[in-house]
């Protein structure tokens, strides 16, 4: 089954850029990134942002882009019969690199699992000057690590 990605979430001078693989079954359908509630993406940027939690998806965009976090997903389409980052094939990538180069007020990309930094490392050369770090993926997928490990792998990976 393809996939499309959305469109990035971009502030007007991103500070950290968060890269997924691309999206999952229920954020395809609720057209929505990190859409099923069992991803811990949203708690994870409200807990490091201080920001009250919101299950509004503007009022999560919103604090995004006032935090100057952008997200977006490596690949712009592909094919995925699950919503597992391990079932990706055919995929074609999204022109990360060229965003990047876009607001050169990004001093960090955030790779949202594994995943999401091979794909990088397969389509793209690493842009001197900016810090690129792994942390644990948001997914439901990943229920080997708790939230609070989760939480504390993004914290000290954020600069």
């Amino acid at each position: 089954m393809e996939r499309v990605s959305f469109d990035p979430i971009l502030p007007e001078n991103p500070k950290v850029f968060i890269l997924g693989t691309m999206p999952g079954k229920q954020s395809l359908k609720k057209q929505q990134y990190y859409a099923n509630n069992r991803n811990s993406f949203w708690k994870i940027i409200y807990e490091l942002t201080d920001e009250v939690y919101s299950e509004n998806y503007t009022e999560r965009i919103d604090t995004l882009k006032k935090n100057n976090i952008a997200i977006w997903d490596i690949c712009q389409f592909g094919e995925r019969v699950t919503s597992l980052d391990s079932d990706i094939k055919n995929e074609v990538p999204n022109p990360i690199n060229e965003i990047i180069e876009m607001f050169p007020s990004v001093k960090q990309i955030i790779f949202n699992g594994k995943k999401a930094e091979k794909l990088y490392d397969k389509y793209f050369i690493k842009i001197e000057n900016i810090i690129y770090e792994t942390v644990l993926s948001t997914s439901p997928a990943n229920a080997r690590f708790s939230f609070k490990e989760k939480l504390n792998n993004w914290k000290i990976a954020l600069v």
